[in-house]
C-alpha cells in the first residue's frame, strides 16, 4: 500500500506540473548585441527553456546546440513565394539552417514567415498573393523535412490577432476574418490537425487596451481585484484577465472552423516601455502577472491546458523602431504589435545582459497553483484515513519537487 500511494502521488505531481512553456523572442540581427554564445549562456542562467528565433542565422542556431533550450525558428517572409514554387528552395534553407545542427540543437517548430497575409508583406512582391502561396510553402517545408529524414519538427505559420480576428469579444462570438478565414485559416487548421502541429498567434492585450478605454487596466495586468472580471453571457464563463479572453477567442474561432483541438502557441506577447517610469512599471506588472498565470496550471476557461507555449516579446529592444514614422515595425516578420511613434520599446533585457524588470522565469518562483493545493488536500485526507507516516512521505515528495 505505501508503494502504491507513493506512485499515485508521483503521477499526480507530474500532472500538476504540466504548465505552459514560457520562452522569449530573440532577434540576433539587431545591431550592437552581445555574441549569441553569451546570450545563450545568460538564457540558461535565467532558466529560460524556449526561444523563438527571428531572422535565424546558422551561427546562432549552432550556438544553441547541446543546451536544454528549444527553438522555434521563423523563416523570412521574402522566402515564402520561393518555398511555395519549389520544394528544393525549402530544402536549401533547411540544409543551411537546420540539417547541420539537428538534433544537437533542439528545434521543435518552424514558422513559415510571420504575419505573411497582411499588407506589410506586399512589399516583398506586389504581384504575389500571400494567401495563395502560404499553405503550399508550409507543405513544401514539411515535405523537405521528411526528405531529409527529419520528422520531429512541426511546421506552421504565425498570424497576428488583430489582423485575422473579426468579432473577438465575447470569445463565444469570435470568428476569423473573411476571406482570410476560408482561404487561409481553415485549410491551414486542417493541415495542422493532420500533422499534429500548432496554431501560432501574436497576441497583445496592450493593443486591445490601447484602443478600448472601457477595459480596466487591472484586468489587463492580471491584478487581483474582485471587480476585475468580464463575463461571457453566452457560455456563462467568467474571465479574470484579457490574455485568457484573447486566447479563448482564438480557440472559439478555431472551433467555428471545425478544428477545436489544435494546440495554440502564443508566439509574441508583451508590454512596451518608454522613458516614463510608470509605463515601465506597467510592463513589469504585465510580465510578472503573465508568468505567474502561465505557471499556475490554470489554463483558460475553454481549454484546461491553455496555450501550449508562450513567448515574451522581446529579449532586446528593437532599436530601429525609433526611425519608423508610420507607427508599426517595417519588417513583416515582426508583425502583430503596434509600436507607435515615440520610441516604445518591448525588450526585457539591456544589451549588457542585465534585466530591465524584476521578473523570474525560473520554476522556483512558481506560486502554489490550484492543482498543487488539491494534492496537499488529498494528503491531508490520507493523513486522517490511512497511515500518517505514509502521508508524511508523500508530503516530502511534493515539496522536494
Amino acid at each position: 500500500m505505501p508503494s502504491l500511494l507513493l506512485l499515485i502521488a508521483s503521477i499526480l505531481l507530474h500532472s500538476a506540473a504540466a504548465t505552459t512553456t514560457v520562452g522569449v523572442t530573440y532577434n540576433p540581427s539587431l545591431p550592437n548585441l552581445p555574441p549569441p554564445e553569451r546570450v545563450v549562456s545568460t538564457l540558461q542562467s535565467l532558466c529560460i527553456s524556449a526561444v523563438r528565433l527571428l531572422d535565424p542565422s546558422p551561427a546562432v542556431v549552432r550556438a544553441f546546440a547541446y543546451t536544454n533550450i528549444t527553438l522555434l525558428l521563423t523563416a523570412p517572409n521574402h522566402l515564402i513565394p520561393s518555398f511555395a514554387a519549389n520544394r528544393s528552395a525549402a530544402a536549401l534553407w533547411l540544409h543551411s539552417h537546420v540539417l547541420p545542427y539537428h538534433p544537437r540543437t533542439h528545434i521543435t517548430t518552424i514558422s513559415a514567415g510571420a504575419d505573411v497575409i497582411t499588407t506589410t508583406s506586399a512589399a516583398v512582391d506586389p504581384t504575389v498573393d500571400p494567401s495563395a502561396v502560404l499553405l503550399p510553402a508550409i507543405r513544401n517545408l514539411r515535405l523537405a523535412l521528411f526528405d531529409l529524414g527529419i520528422r520531429t519538427i512541426s511546421v506552421s505559420t504565425t498570424f497576428s490577432f488583430i489582423d485575422i480576428m473579426t468579432t473577438s469579444f465575447p470569445p463565444s462570438a469570435a470568428e476569423f476574418q473573411e476571406p482570410i478565414g476560408s482561404l487561409v485559416v481553415r485549410p491551414l487548421l486542417e493541415f495542422l490537425d493532420e500533422t499534429n502541429s500548432s496554431f501560432l498567434i501574436n497576441l497583445y492585450p496592450y493593443n486591445i487596451f490601447s484602443i478600448n478605454s472601457e477595459i480596466p487596466l487591472g484586468f489587463v495586468l492580471f491584478q487581483e481585484n474582485p471587480f476585475n472580471f468580464r463575463d461571457d453571457v453566452v457560455t456563462g464563463v467568467r474571465y479574470r484577465n484579457l490574455f485568457d479572453m484573447m486566447v479563448d477567442a482564438i480557440i472559439a474561432a478555431m472551433a467555428v472552423s471545425g478544428q477545436e483541438n489544435v494546440p495554440v502557441i502564443v508566439t509574441e506577447t508583451g508590454w512596451p516601455s518608454e522613458s516614463e517610469a510608470q509605463e515601465g512599471n506597467y510592463a513589469e506588472m504585465y510580465l510578472g502577472g503573465l508568468l505567474r498565470h502561465l505557471r499556475s496550471g490554470l489554463g483558460t476557461p475553454l481549454r484546461k491546458e491553455g496555450a501550449a507555449e508562450a513567448y515574451v516579446y522581446e529579449l532586446f529592444d528593437e532599436k530601429s523602431t525609433s526611425n519608423n514614422t508610420n507607427g508599426t515595425t517595417s519588417d513583416a516578420a515582426m508583425g502583430g504589435r503596434t509600436l507607435g511613434v515615440g520610441g516604445k520599446q518591448w525588450g526585457i533585457m539591456n544589451p549588457n545582459m542585465t534585466m530591465k524588470y524584476r521578473i523570474h522565469f525560473s520554476d522556483s518562483s512558481r506560486n502554489l497553483g490550484p492543482s498543487l493545493v488539491r494534492l496537499i488536500f488529498l494528503v491531508c485526507i490520507l493523513l486522517i484515513l490511512l497511515n500518517w507516516k505514509v502521508a508524511l512521505e508523500i508530503l516530502d515528495i511534493l515539496f522536494k519537487n
